[in-house]
């Protein structure tokens, strides 16, 4: 048996790890339970960006808390930076989604315009730019360019570092990272949590579900529910080095602090990371080098595919149980995008032992609704 703690977080990934540290900052003895490196990590195949311009259509809470996040995102880098010298190399210029004919321009109109128009959505800019101003910006695009949408708050960061960041600012600040934990069992007795993993056993007064599509199972030991999408994978193709051209990153490529070109976005109802489908990348390649015609000389050094981590309706679960008081839930695909939030904001709730009305509309009741509906 494990020494208690105060919180058990389970799962170490990007979710699990940004809480953890918000929590490990209010003082809390927290302990990490994780799979390891056996993990199929989305924390470690994901495309990288700080993205708020295309988020909330369907529940406008969304927008006004992914800008949040994205606003925080400086602070986040900067405390990391000072707690571990790790520059997670976060940027925010901007970000663009191009258009390859005026029919997905005008898609891509309509979009933004649909979620600007939902009510109490919070005002921020997203630009609909012709060839002409996208130019200006990406004097490297190719002629089939015809335009795009621009917003300023987006960016992004080098995702593998902010995943060694957390992980070595967690260390210093004392949290127990228990691998090799994969939990079989949650149980709550006396106002304790009783966590039987394959190692051990480990004692918590509260315990954080942050374990990707894991949460599905796990949720129903402590009275809450995931509903997930487990088999949502996309694929990724990374480039050799190239000189710098990019400034901004795009919603579907960028290009990374170290000059590679990570070309994504793809999503095909697969829930094997193992394999790839080579016609899905070379849909990708492709576009990629409509929009950039020098890409058709760089060579693919690296190719992946990641389940990701999708709630059914695409937008976070934030949940706390009513049959287990102090058993927590947080699910969410933008992992990246909203770990300032979830440092920052959602830890503090938990700390606290109650989540925020602010955060309500990310309860999992919101399915039940929908059911009913």
């Amino acid at each position: 048996m494990t020494g208690e703690h105060d919180i058990a977080v389970i799962g170490g990934g990007l979710v699990g790890a940004a809480i953890a540290w918000g929590l490990a900052r209010s003082g809390a003895r927290v302990a990490i339970l994780d799979e390891g490196d056996i993990a199929k990590r989305a924390s470690r195949g994901n495309f990288a960006l700080v993205w708020v311009q295309s988020k909330g259509l369907g529940l406008p809470e969304y927008v006004g808390w992914t800008i949040g996040s994205s606003d925080a995102w400086p602070r986040l880098a900067a405390e990391l930076k000072d707690e571990t010298g790790l520059d997670v190399c976060f940027e925010r210029p901007g970000g663009f989604a191009l258009a390859l004919s005026d029919a997905e321009l005008a898609a891509r109109a309509s979009t933004i315009e649909r979620i600007h128009g939902q009510p109490g959505v919070p005002k921020f800019a997203v630009e609909i730019l012709d060839r002409g101003a996208v130019a200006k910006m990406l004097p490297r695009i190719g002629p089939e360019v015809v335009g795009g949408s621009y917003c300023a708050l987006d960016g992004h960061v080098n995702a593998l570092r902010l995943f060694r960041a957390f992980h070595v600012a967690l260390a210093r600040r004392g949290v127990d990272y228990l691998p090799s934990h994969a939990v079989q069992a949650i149980h709550h007795e006396g106002g304790t949590f009783r966590i039987g993993t394959r190692a051990s056993e480990v004692f918590a007064g509260k315990v954080v579900l942050a374990a990707g599509n894991a949460n599905m199972r796990l949720a129903a030991m402590v009275g809450l529910a995931a509903p997930m999408r487990d088999n949502h994978r996309g694929q990724i193709l990374v480039t050799q080095r190239l000189p710098r051209f990019l400034h901004y990153p795009l919603v579907t490529l960028r290009q990374t602090d170290e000059g590679t070109v990570m070309i994504g976005d793809s999503y095909e109802e697969a829930s094997d990371d193992r394999g790839l489908t080579l016609a899905i990348s070379a849909v990708e390649a492709d576009r990629a080098r409509r929009m950039f015609p020098h890409l058709a000389n760089a060579n693919v050094v690296r190719t992946w595919s990641c389940v990701r981590v999708m709630t059914q309706d695409g937008f976070p679960i934030y949940d706390q149980s009513e049959a287990c008081a102090g058993a927590f839930v947080a699910c969410c695909h933008s992992g990246v995008t909203l770990a300032a939030n979830h440092a920052y904001q959602i830890a503090p709730m938990i700390a606290r032992g109650a989540l925020d009305a602010r955060v309500a509309a990310f309860s999992a009741r919101r399915f039940d609704v929908q059911k009913a509906a």
